[in-house]
């Protein structure tokens, strides 16, 4: 049996470009409301951040020659003053924030089975229903699979780092096996374990390339935004409006977290058909070895 043979990372990742560049509208439609619902979950870290520097800045809040003013800042005033946002409702606005990331693996995915598999709607309203009714139907089969992978990569971890690497590679084309293939809980998880028999090494590198690839790509767009701020700060700070470039500001790094990983998850959804292709193709090849050694006993 010839052995498998999987294309090279960056023809992967080119073919992801292919496939966001032809349906970049569908996909920012389906991930443009993810992407206002993260901006408000950020929102009142801008607010409160407003907040601190107005109060820093006030005339008289800071002596000039105390060490315990300057020294000791945030002063005790500035301390004891109610932020607009308490701190429990902006720890639950982050966790809210995660999940709504979280959320973009399951859209992200369910758009680009229907671009792989050609299925479009007649409008792009109607492709976006399209795709959260699925995104929907699988919501809760989703969240268990993640829920199964980060308990096994997270017990792999606990162990040893090794066996926690071991852990994430096995399993991470657990969701690909969800969203394409219907395999709910452990047996998306088994899945995927199953597709990388053999294979494990070429995979391991082709996941290391793609995330070295977008995190190369966040860094750059980072330092960009970091730039970006300190203008719109600037502007904020002096007309009042700093929550508001603070917001713009997390919704553009917002906007360019979320697309590349939807980039990855199409340079990992072509990973994932190829290797479920060539394990239909052995499984096909050992029942024809199998028929063929059958027909020569009877035939002897």
């Amino acid at each position: 049996m010839e052995e498998t043979r999987l294309r090279s990372s960056f023809i992967y990742l080119a073919n992801a470009v292919n496939d966001l560049r032809g349906n970049w509208l569908r996909l920012a439609l389906a991930i443009a409301p993810l992407v206002i619902a993260a901006g408000v979950c950020l929102l009142p870290d801008a607010v409160n951040l407003q907040y601190e520097v107005v109060h820093t800045f006030r005339p008289g809040l800071h002596s000039v020659a105390g060490a315990s003013s300057w020294g000791a800042w945030p002063s005790a005033a500035l301390r004891a003053a109610p932020r607009p946002f308490p701190h429990w409702s902006v720890v639950v606005l982050h966790l809210l924030g995660a999940a709504v990331t979280l959320a973009v693996n399951l859209v992200g995915l369910c758009a680009l089975q229907r671009i792989r598999g050609g299925k479009r709607a007649g409008s792009l309203l109607g492709e976006l229903a399209a795709v959260y009714r699925r995104s929907g139907q699988l919501a809760k089969a989703f969240a268990w699979v993640v829920v199964l992978q980060w308990l096994a990569t997270l017990i792999g971890f606990i162990l040893l780092v090794v066996p926690g690497l071991l852990a994430y590679v096995w399993l991470y084309f657990a969701q690909y096996a969800l969203i394409c293939d219907e395999r709910r809980g452990w047996e998306a998880l088994l899945h995927s374990r199953q597709l990388l028999r053999g294979l494990f090494l070429k995979v391991a590198v082709r996941i290391v390339v793609f995330f070295a690839v977008s995190s190369g790509f966040n860094s750059w767009a980072g330092g960009v935004f970091f730039a970006v701020s300190l203008v719109l700060g600037g502007v904020g700070l002096v007309t009042g409006l700093l929550w508001a470039a603070v917001l713009v500001v997390d919704l553009l790094a917002v906007s360019v977290l979320y697309a590349t990983m939807v980039f990855v998850l199409a340079a990992g959804l072509r990973l994932y058909e190829d290797l479920a292709l060539a394990q239909r193709a052995g499984a096909s090849a050992v029942a024809a070895i199998t028929a063929t050694a059958s027909l020569s006993r009877q035939a002897t």
